[in-house]
């Protein structure tokens, strides 16, 4: 059976992490910044992990991300 293909996306936007969840950035960081606090702008840099709910989609469309 040939090798599936991962959604190249979905790859460049989601990695997993050593305890086999998966680590998304966040989003509203991109521009409008002057608006938005120091504070709201430091926490939005930290990257984050996908809920449970969406999870499961995300594997979907990364066959060989480790998990």
């Amino acid at each position: 059976m040939p090798k599936m293909k991962s959604n190249r996306g979905a790859a460049k936007r989601f990695k997993a992490t050593g305890a086999g969840k998966i680590r998304r950035n966040r989003a509203y960081a991109r521009h409008i910044l002057t608006t938005k606090t120091t504070k709201q702008k430091r926490g939005l840099r930290k990257a984050a992990t996908v809920d449970s709910a969406n999870a499961k989609s995300v594997k979907k469309l990364l066959p060989y991300l480790g998990i």
